[in-house]
């Protein structure tokens, strides 16, 4: 069945999607530290309020598909396929997004502004508490198994060690192998 969307719905993704365009145009024009939420909310043509009401912060413009990914990463346990065990999914949906980040002009904005690249951080790591539900509940486990919490937690995070890696398919299928199988501490 399809959803049908409403003439709101449909304005207000626009006018989300035309901040977030505007921005990134700006940003990448003249750097992130020249370009004002004014300016930005000029390009769109909107009010600075208007703006805020969609994007909570400067840094927030950049990053505007925070409720997709992390309901795709909800999907990944969720939505394994039958005898994938959950560390698999998670491997498997890691490296997916490590090897098709983004490149080019956009990264080197992320990682030429602290800010950018520590809010990106931040942003990843909001999405440990709804995984490790996921986790949870498809383990059977309570909702805050400490268990589960740590196995979202290591794998979100890395998520940046394999994007670094020199051989990101590699890097994850060692660091998800230690997690299916546990740390070896002879």
């Amino acid at each position: 069945m399809t959803e049908v969307i409403g003439r709101r719905e449909r304005k207000k993704a626009q006018t989300r999607k035309a901040l977030a365009d505007a921005a990134l145009e700006l940003f990448l024009a003249r750097g992130y530290d020249k370009v004002g939420v004014k300016e930005v909310a000029d390009a769109a043509d909107v009010s600075v309020t208007t703006l805020f009401k969609y994007f909570p912060s400067k840094e927030a413009l950049v990053f505007d598909q925070d409720e997709d990914i992390e309901a795709a990463l909800v999907l990944a346990v969720h939505g394994r396929p039958p005898g994938h065990s959950v560390v698999d999914a998670l491997r498997k949906h890691i490296l997916r997004l490590a090897e098709s980040a983004p490149s080019g002009e956009f990264l080197r904005l992320i990682e030429n502004e602290p800010a950018l690249r520590d809010y990106a951080r931040r942003m990843w790591m909001r999405h440990e508490t709804a995984l490790a539900r996921a986790i949870a509940e498809e383990m059977g486990a309570p909702e805050d198994d400490v268990t589960c919490a740590a196995l979202a937690r290591f794998a979100l995070a890395s998520r940046e060690l394999i994007q670094a890696h020199e051989h990101p398919r590699r890097a994850a299928e060692e660091i998800f192998a230690c997690l299916q199988r546990g740390w070896r501490t002879e």
